[in-house]
């Protein structure tokens, strides 16, 4: 680690005591800062993504605005698909569409695979920038889950039951392995060269997976994700798990090699722990909150932090992604409070 380095995140997430509660938060760089939406008139996300310099004052943006204790790259769950065939575009208001949507076995037997340095070069430029040159707070890799990729994949764009991803899932069960399998390869291979490249930490988002029962994920999309923590886990980085409205697999995925679990707004920190969840937790202000009188936030911050320092191991975060109307003060103001509060406490 390079002198100076603040390493709070990654020793938060390997359960140990910390000086005081790291924090970042999810979509931190982007909406909601006038310098991203002054590039946003100018470039696409992908456009963005893929001039590494722009990319990395994007992504350390919020590291020098609110002083976090972590960045997470700019880029979407969606970048690594074109190396598999799949036709992906972000339409603005829409979210990812995809021309080309999975409807068979032969659909997913079509798929290629990912060779990271030829496919997403500009990708892991820069990763090398910002961990050579321009942090001194570990930098978050991510990938998307196979469900979550596999829900777009199938439905050709967001929404809302994902009804037609899990007609495929229950209907065509080989076709479904084999998608997922798929996936996982992708998955392992991209976040692998991510931790090549220097990510210090990494993120898995299912952000749509909180859509099965227990009983589906077990038998669906457990075993996938085992399969993928566990090839991880040889890179030796702090592994983080997070979706939406997934508070009834909390425990499933504390049963996952995995080293931290991920909590929405729905689930208290507390609730968690008395269900049996014993790994470091992340979370988990609902971001709605941020849109309210300060006073306001800074007590439930403070619920929170008070049920997240009563054992080591804990990462303020937010409960789901930063809306585009917060203010970045008050992200700065907030970043400040959680630091002062764990120091203290």
């Amino acid at each position: 680690m390079q002198k100076g380095f603040n390493d709070t995140l990654l020793r938060a997430a390997r359960g140990e005591k910390t000086e005081h509660v790291p924090v970042w938060y999810m979509r931190q760089a982007g909406r909601s800062q006038p310098e991203y939406r002054k590039i946003k008139e100018k470039y696409g996300l992908f456009e963005i993504t893929h001039q590494p310099e722009l990319c990395a004052y994007v992504t350390r943006l919020p590291v020098e605005q609110y002083d976090v204790d972590a960045a997470i790259l700019y880029k979407d769950i969606m970048s690594p698909l074109p190396a598999l065939g799949v036709e992906v575009e972000i339409k603005a208001g829409v979210g990812p569409v995809i021309s080309n949507p999975i409807r068979s076995i032969k659909d997913v037997e079509k798929l290629g695979e990912i060779h990271p340095e030829e496919d997403v070069p500009y990708v892991l430029d820069t990763i090398k920038l910002l961990t050579t040159e321009q942090l001194s707070v570990p930098l978050i890799g991510f990938a998307g889950a196979p469900f979550t990729l596999a829900s777009y994949m199938i439905e050709g764009g967001p929404s809302k039951n994902y009804n037609k991803t899990k007609a495929f899932m229950y209907a065509e069960p080989d076709a479904w392995f084999a998608l997922m399998n798929k996936l996982a390869e992708m998955t392992i291979t991209y976040v692998k060269s991510q931790i090549t490249a220097g990510v210090k930490a990494v993120q898995i988002f299912d952000s749509w997976v909180g859509a099965l029962n227990v009983e589906d994920y077990r038998h669906f999309i457990k075993p996938v994700m085992h399969r993928i923590f566990s090839a991880l886990r040889e890179e030796n980085v702090p592994l983080i798990m997070f979706g939406v409205g997934a508070s009834h697999l909390a425990l499933e995925w504390n049963d996952l090699p995995l080293d931290v679990v991920g909590l929405d707004w729905r689930l208290p920190i507390m609730k968690a722990r008395e269900l049996g969840v014993t790994k470091p937790v992340q979370g988990n202000l609902d971001p709605a909150i941020l849109l309210a009188p300060w006073e306001v936030i800074e007590e439930k911050a403070k619920a929170i932090l008070d049920q997240g320092m009563q054992q080591p191991g804990y990462i303020f975060n937010l409960g789901h992604g930063v809306f585009p109307e917060v203010k970045p003060e008050t992200l700065k103001r907030l970043t400040t409070f959680i630091h002062e509060y764990s120091k203290q406490n």
